[in-house]
């Protein structure tokens, strides 16, 4: 079973972001890659495309990452954000093809800035 990520004693959480969003003129497009941008620099780690996952070290840390990707949202298409437990996370099934691989690890130690 995975071991969870623990700050402070506090259990660490990941914020998802899934979108579907429309490419079919360039405005579109950029509006794509702004978003895109966005969450990348905002420290989300593509997971697959149009899914970008980021670790946080506690619940409240989630939420603050979870505003700024409600602030980034482009005027069309669809974004899920989803909180999930490190644990959680770390249950996930990942394969290539039918070759089952590891999760991504999380990050040794957060940044704060």
């Amino acid at each position: 079973m995975p071991r969870p990520m623990i700050y402070g004693g506090v259990r660490a959480v990941w914020v998802i972001a899934m979108f579907d969003l429309p490419v079919d003129t360039k405005q579109a497009r950029r509006s794509y890659a702004r978003f895109r941008n966005a969450l990348r620099d905002d420290g989300f780690t593509m997971l697959q495309f149009s899914v970008y996952a980021r670790p946080c070290p506690s619940d409240e840390n989630a939420k603050v990452h979870a505003a700024r990707v409600a602030r980034a949202l482009p005027p069309a298409g669809e974004v899920r954000i989803l909180q999930i437990t490190d644990l959680q996370f770390g249950r996930m099934q990942i394969f290539l093809g039918k070759r089952p691989t590891p999760v991504e690890k999380p990050p040794e130690q957060l940044s704060f800035f």
